[in-house]
């Protein structure tokens, strides 16, 4: 079967995480790894891209309702019908016996999916950063992983008052990190890689950009000649440090370059 073939599956439950977040869960057997992510059908509406929160055969993504497909998304039941392609995108690596794994708002559900398999066979913090404590998901999730867990909101409503980055600078100053995983918002995804580089620790980030088809035909997910749908979501962070797009332009639905 090929992996941009769309296949029906049948939604199994509708979470909501908080007052803003949810996850769609159903079964599918394709196999996943961390960081990869499928596009979703919903239909007579639109299809969109989303990460894998779950990655086994009890599969999962997870989404802020903000536009037509999203909210449409929100309002399922179980049972429904929706549309599955993918898997797509590369993964998530660990490379070292520790690691620090961050997550920025939608991103941590990206990360989730790191945490839990690489808390079995490394040393894991997981910094999760969001605008206020009830925008935070997937801290249980974390904590039953063994990961240790951080937590950093705008409003100090949780944790540390101020950015995810503020934390990320603490744990790489008190050393004993051998990676850096990331995924969220591209500005935060820029700061924690400018730390890596400035502490001299590798690291691995999940880049969101707009995509239309996820097999590298449309171009809409262009950065700097790359196709983050074939080539990514997972960067290098010295490749995007070097990059004149990451974390200042990005391509609109309509294809024209718009600040970050």
């Amino acid at each position: 079967m090929h992996a941009d073939r769309l296949r029906l599956v049948e939604v199994e439950e509708v979470v909501r995480e908080s007052p803003s977040i949810y996850t769609i869960r159903y079964r599918d057997d394709r196999p996943a790894l961390p960081g990869q992510f499928v596009m979703v059908w919903l239909p007579g509406v639109n299809e969109v891209p989303m990460s894998l929160s779950y990655t086994g055969e009890d599969k999962g993504f997870t989404f802020r309702p903000v536009g037509e497909t999203t909210k449409a998304l929100a309002a399922l039941e179980p049972g429904a019908p929706l549309g599955i392609r993918g898997i797509f995108g590369n993964s998530f690596k660990l490379t070292t016996g520790s690691a620090l794994i961050v997550g920025g708002g939608t991103g941590i559900a990206s990360i989730i999916a790191a945490v839990e398999p690489f808390s079995s066979k490394a040393r894991v913090h997981a910094a999760l950063g969001a605008r206020t404590a009830d925008e935070l998901f997937f801290e249980k999730r974390v904590e039953e992983s063994g990961a240790v867990l951080h937590v950093a909101t705008d409003d100090g409503s949780r944790g540390h008052h101020g950015l995810v980055t503020d934390v990320v600078r603490k744990l790489l100053e008190s050393g004993g990190i051998g990676q850096v995983i990331a995924c969220g918002p591209e500005r935060m995804l820029r700061g924690t890689a400018v730390l890596g580089r400035e502490f001299g620790i590798p690291g691995q980030y999940s880049v969101e950009r707009f995509m239309k088809c996820g097999i590298g035909i449309c171009d809409a997910c262009s950065l700097d000649g790359r196709l983050v749908c074939n080539d990514g979501p997972v960067f290098d962070g010295d490749f995007l440090l070097d990059s004149e797009d990451f974390g200042r332009y990005r391509l609109a639905p309509d294809g024209r370059r718009v600040t970050v």
